[in-house]
């Protein structure tokens, strides 16, 4: 089987340093993007840097259409997925629930919920034994918010979460008599710019002063779980929420 990745929300943080993982793990990779364009392209010449295929589509999981452009680019440029990095995610706002405004929870689960099915459906049509494909894996990154209920701050961000994890439950029962292995990472709080950009800039220092390990969690932490997930060494793991948090 080929080694293709598709890695939503790619260009920075936990997707990216899985990108280019992936690449040194022998995929070719394919990732989303939002808006920054120099950084989705840098991370595509650091994977090329390593030997790899690797291309770029500007997509927001959140709409289908871009979804299925995101999954037709990989087609034609480097060939059908086999391993999906359901990555891509927001926190919408942070604030208590009462003061949610309805666009950031509309929002939230729309990228964090609705994406990543739209995503598995894509990837599913090219991974399915009884559609032609050859198995795969697909892989969500939750959040150990999704247990803790993070009050106070996101409520409405844990529940979606929360809602991955149910649905790599269901799904890892519904397509793994098609060749496919689904699972999630519950990750801990990780030094990524989406707590400075929208979420709480202190949270990374407050964890590391609280976490047994001693520290918030980086990016790689994450990117080597997930590459292991997406091994034959976890060939007999699927619908499992495997926690990454130092932890907490």
């Amino acid at each position: 089987m080929e080694k293709i990745a598709i890695i939503t929300g790619g260009s920075r943080g936990i997707g990216a340093e899985t990108a280019l993982l992936a690449a040194k793990s022998g995929y070719d990779v394919c990732i989303s993007y939002l808006n920054d364009t120099h950084a989705a392209d840098a991370v595509v010449a650091n994977c090329r840097a390593q030997g790899r295929n690797a291309c770029s589509v500007r997509a927001n999981v959140a709409y289908p259409d871009d979804v299925r452009l995101l999954f037709s680019t990989c087609d034609a440029e480097l060939g059908p997925v086999s391993l999906l990095v359901n990555n891509a995610g927001i926190i919408g706002q942070a604030t208590p629930l009462v003061g949610l405004s309805p666009s950031a929870l509309q929002d939230t689960f729309s990228v964090n919920v609705f994406g990543v099915v739209y995503c598995a459906q894509q990837a599913i049509r090219r991974m399915a034994i009884s559609e032609g494909g050859l198995g795969g894996v697909i892989i969500n990154i939750s959040s150990i918010a999704a247990v803790q209920g993070s009050p106070g701050e996101y409520v409405h961000y844990a529940a979606s979460k929360g809602a991955v994890e149910t649905l790599t439950t269901g799904l890892s029962k519904e397509v793994g008599g098609e060749g496919i292995r689904v699972n999630a990472i519950r990750s801990g709080t990780i030094n990524t710019d989406i707590h400075r950009t929208s979420g709480n800039p202190d949270r990374p220092a407050m964890i590391a002063r609280t976490a047994p390990l001693g520290r918030a969690g980086e990016p790689g932490d994450i990117a080597e779980a997930v590459l292991w997930l997406a091994s034959d060494k976890s060939a007999y793991t699927t619908g499992a929420i495997l926690t990454v948090s130092g932890g907490v």
